[in-house]
């Protein structure tokens, strides 16, 4: 029965009783209610009031249960099949769970400048997030890099989905989006703490020496993050949140992501594909002082490059010396070498995943030559998809990391922050398959194979051989202690996230 039927039914229910009562006795009920003194008045007007709310609380409840209809005018009898059939017609998104929000004393709040590259900057916020976490303080969402050789004017909602940074962790650590306004008329007034963490800090640094300070100055501006945290030596939790954070809490925006789904499909379309993070780049030539190839004009600008930065401190730089140390990127003559010695296939799709190659098409010639199905993201979309990230490089570089994600095979050319930071990526995604070229034993068995001392047969075998066990397959990470640079970065192989054989640390 309808509820409006069953007020009707009760309404006629009480006036038949109060016919029965007779006239008499409902007179002398009125005379009884005029006689009442002024409390009883009071308590009228009060059970009045309850009866009211509870009229309203049932409404509420009847509303929560039957949906959008009771506001909307919809007949308010109706059987299941009608629920059913509303709530396909009705298009409203699905309500994400969000974690409950982790209630902790605040410490403080921490404020970030991140530096260098898109990826550097990744590690980075991993870093800071979990700092923040462990000194109990409050995160204001990091500043990125605006002053570097890119100088990209990217802000952090440019490149990653804000929102969802914050409330998909919002269970570990509070973040804002900006101070709150009394902390940011301190900070205007310099009432505040600046400095730089020391590099390849472990927890116990951020707890006896960083956290005073930001209970000291209530605002912590660190100004510099990259590498602040240590590879190893680390509580479980916290590399785990290190994890959670890189692989969970950073998303690129939604138009980011889908132009990276794009460009993976067209791709797709036509077969497998290899990505090569060819990274022969003029900054980096000039920064690592790696000139093997270029003519003396182009060493020349690369020389006034390296000395116009100031914060670039190694100057002088013997590049021979360099490249068979290991220490150059291999060129892109070399990497033609080098990835048809590995048998890869010579109609293979190869997706550059890099800014502009220096030295342009005439340094290209060896690989396209070997290798035809040479594409770009520029050469795979129309020029108008990439006008919102155009002379913006971490956009670009964000959309080159989502296409390295999905691709068959990953090879760069240098250990660069992206090399190791999509690696790392990929053997959570179950060890895809990442070829880590060794640059120092690639460029001994490449002079001897140009200067005619080897047959290719045997620079072939033997580059397949050398390499048959660094296809980013599951490893322990080697650690050095007290020599953080040469050990293996946390972000290439983040073992304390993945599915490993039970092995130890290996530990020289």
């Amino acid at each position: 029965m309808c509820k409006m039927d069953k007020f009707l039914y009760h309404r006629k229910l009480w006036e038949m009783n109060v016919k029965l009562l007779g006239e008499s006795k409902v007179e002398k009920l009125k005379n009884s209610f005029v006689s009442r003194p002024r409390m009883s008045l009071w308590m009228i007007r009060a059970v009045t009031v309850l009866l009211l709310w509870s009229c309203f609380v049932h409404l509420m409840a009847l509303g929560e249960m039957w949906g959008p209809r009771l506001f909307k005018g919809w007949p308010s009898c109706f059987n299941h099949h009608e629920l059913s059939t509303a709530a396909e017609m009705t298009s409203l998104p699905t309500k994400i769970a969000l974690p409950p929000k982790r209630v902790y004393v605040n410490n403080g709040y921490l404020v970030v400048s991140c530096n260098g590259g898109l990826n550097q900057m990744r590690a980075a916020i991993c870093d800071m997030v979990t700092v923040a976490r462990y000194l109990n303080v409050t995160l204001i969402v990091p500043e990125l890099d605006k002053t570097s050789f890119w100088n990209d004017p990217s802000e952090f909602k440019d490149i990653f989905d804000v929102d969802h940074f914050i409330s998909s962790l919002r269970d570990e650590v509070r973040i804002l989006k900006e101070l709150p306004p009394r902390l940011k008329k301190r900070v205007e007034l310099g009432m505040y703490h600046e400095m730089p963490p020391i590099s390849w800090s472990n927890m116990s640094y951020y707890q006896n020496q960083i956290l005073p300070l930001v209970k000291k100055h209530k605002v912590l501006h660190l100004n510099k993050t990259d590498t602040r945290l240590a590879n190893n030596e680390l509580p479980v939790e916290v590399q785990k949140l290190r994890c959670r954070v890189n692989f969970n809490g950073l998303k690129f925006t939604p138009q980011i992501e889908e132009l990276g789904r794009r460009v993976v499909k067209i791709l797709r379309e036509k077969g497998p594909f290899l990505v090569l993070h060819l990274r022969y780049e003029m900054d980096m030539l000039a920064f690592s002082g790696c000139s093997h190839g270029c003519n003396p004009e182009e060493e020349e600008e690369l020389t006034r490059m390296r000395y116009a930065y100031p914060w670039w401190k190694e100057k002088v730089i013997n590049s021979e010396l360099k490249r068979k140390d290991g220490l150059c990127p291999l060129t892109p003559e070399e990497t033609a070498l080098t990835l048809t010695a590995l048998g890869i296939d010579r109609n293979v799709q190869i997706y550059i995943a890099a800014g502009e190659i220096y030295g342009g098409q005439r340094r290209m010639k060896a690989l396209t030559d070997a290798f035809p199905n040479v594409v770009r993201k520029e050469t795979l979309l129309e020029s108008s998809d990439l006008d919102f990230c155009r002379n913006h490089s971490s956009q670009m570089a964000a959309l080159d990391y989502l296409v390295a994600l999905e691709s068959d095979i990953f090879v760069p050319t240098n250990d660069g922050n992206m090399a190791r930071v999509v690696e790392g990526h990929r053997r959570f995604l179950g060890f895809k398959k990442t070829i880590q070229l060794n640059r120092k034993f690639l460029v001994k068995l490449i002079d001897e194979y140009t200067e005619g001392l080897l047959s290719w047969d045997v620079f072939s075998s033997t580059v397949k051989a050398f390499h048959s066990t660094r296809m980013g397959s599951p490893k322990r990470r080697l650690v050095i202690p007290n020599r953080p640079k040469e050990e293996d970065y946390f972000y290439a192989n983040p073992q304390e996230c993945l599915q490993l054989l039970d092995e130890p640390l290996r530990v020289i």
